[in-house]
């Protein structure tokens, strides 16, 4: 550690202000929050009924009777993965991974093509492992929950927080539970679920395809496990997260970034909005999608444009998953730092705020990484600030910009099957296809030169 100087300043009064008002709509929520839980049934279906019955009545909407309505509609009413997996024909396993800190994740398996059935589930096939792993507040139902089957990736192995929402050593309720951020993922989560897939798969090497903050697992894990470059055949990291410069929102930016530990104050020290699966099943889904079209306007500067309003019904249902408050604390660390660091225990009272850090974290040495990396980012993803990333990758990284993307867009995008999909397949095409041999000769030959279009 490099210890430094550094300088105290008390909150400023605006600062002040927006923390009052952050913890009155955040008691406000909880009281309605606690009055829906007692209210009878019957009395939310009521509500349900009228805020529909407004809403069309408002916007003045025709009723939708075409093949993506249908779509979303039944997207909207699965269960879970299995249920929207078999939307489309396809049957999946499930897995589960102990991980050397005791906590149990859930891995999604698609092993065979639509209408197949494997023979004997949990057997090799003999494929090529794709491993795709998703991004905060997600789960694995982000990758299947589309309106057309032609925009999602199949044969996939997919790992989410919903299903995996166990430990052995702490239960859900208890705050140990939740005491993990980004270097928890990349010590163990990251590490021993492709441990756990090469091993059921008795492949040698798989590919990771990663959104989101799942690139920025990987980058971590890749980054100070060595051995696990050997691992992976590639990685392809979509809308990719490693230092975000920030927010849209200035007063949301400013504050979490003077004082990333407020979060703690605000929500805890558990999971981070946990009751907005209940929001979800009581608010009409039109109303829902609005609310959360104009909360990512807000903190994003994400407007959407690209996504349809019904696959935006459709995915939004199944958008939410638990993520601790630690992890987003880390992000706010990060964007503090400008620097993809690892977890900072040695912090400052979140009413006081610092000029200069007394010290710098450790950071992940991400330019170490071996793994080939395909980057593929939005021009208009206000998290992703491509010069910089490139800066702490290794020289052989590829960037592919997507012209007038968002983060989202990438998933759900209307145009996903023509934009992203081709890319992901080519470069999965290029690197499953070299062989042990020319992986051990290609290494230290220097690929095209990365270049944001």
């Amino acid at each position: 550690m490099i210890r430094k100087t550094h300088e105290l300043r008390r909150l400023s009064l605006r600062d002040y202000i927006a923390v009052v008002l952050s913890f009155t709509a955040l008691a406000l929520e909880s009281v309605l929050h606690i009055i829906v839980l007692f209210l009878p049934k019957p009395v939310i279906n009521w509500f349900y009924r009228r805020s529909r019955a407004l809403f069309h009545r408002a916007s003045g909407q025709q009723k939708d009777r075409s093949e993506e309505k249908k779509a979303s509609e039944r997207i909207l009413n699965a269960r879970d993965f299995g249920e929207l997996c078999s939307i489309y024909g396809y049957t999946h396993e499930e897995h589960v991974v102990l991980t050397k800190d005791g906590y149990l994740l859930g891995l999604h398996r698609l092993p065979s093509r639509k209408g197949e059935r494997t023979r004997n589930p949990g057997a090799s096939t003999g494929k090529p492992v794709v491993y795709l792993h998703h991004g905060l507040l997600m789960n694995s139902e982000v990758w299947v929950c589309v309106t057309d089957p032609v925009r999602a990736l199949p044969f996939v192995l997919v790992e989410g927080n919903k299903y995996s929402k166990k430990s052995i050593h702490h239960g859900p309720n208890s705050t140990k539970f939740w005491d993990f951020s980004i270097d928890d993922f990349a010590w163990h989560d990251i590490p021993d679920s492709i441990e756990h897939i090469l091993e059921l798969t008795r492949a040698q090497k798989l590919s990771y395809i990663g959104f989101s903050q799942g690139t920025a697992q990987a980058f971590a894990a890749l980054s100070i496990h060595p051995r696990l470059n050997e691992k992976v055949n590639v990685f392809i990291a979509l809308a990719p997260a490693m230092s975000p410069p920030g927010l849209a929102a200035p007063i949301v930016d400013g504050l979490m970034k003077a004082s990333p530990t407020l979060l703690f104050l605000f929500f805890g020290r558990k999971s981070i909005l946990s009751s907005a699966t209940m929001w979800q099943s009581i608010i009409y889904p039109p109303i829902f999608a609005r609310m959360i079209d104009s909360s990512l306007i807000w903190l994003f500067d994400w407007h959407s444009t690209n996504i349809t309003m019904n696959q935006k019904i459709a995915a939004y249902a199944h958008l939410y998953s638990f993520a601790s408050v630690k992890s987003v604390v880390h992000w706010f660390q990060i964007m503090r730092n400008a620097a993809f660091q690892m977890y900072d225990d040695d912090v400052l009272s979140p009413v006081v705020r610092t000029s200069v850090s007394s010290y710098r974290p450790a950071r992940f040495p991400t330019r170490n990484i071996v793994t080939p990396i395909v980057l593929l980012y939005g021009d208009s993803d206000s998290l992703v600030h491509i010069e910089t990333m490139l800066a702490q990758l290794p020289d052989h990284t590829v960037a592919k910009v997507l012209h007038t993307y968002e983060h989202l867009d990438i998933l759900w995008g209307k145009d996903v099957h023509k934009d992203v999909i081709p890319e992901v397949v080519s470069a999965l095409e290029y690197y499953c296809s070299r062989t042990d041999h020319d992986d051990a000769e290609t290494d230290n030959v220097k690929m095209d030169t990365p270049v944001s279009e």
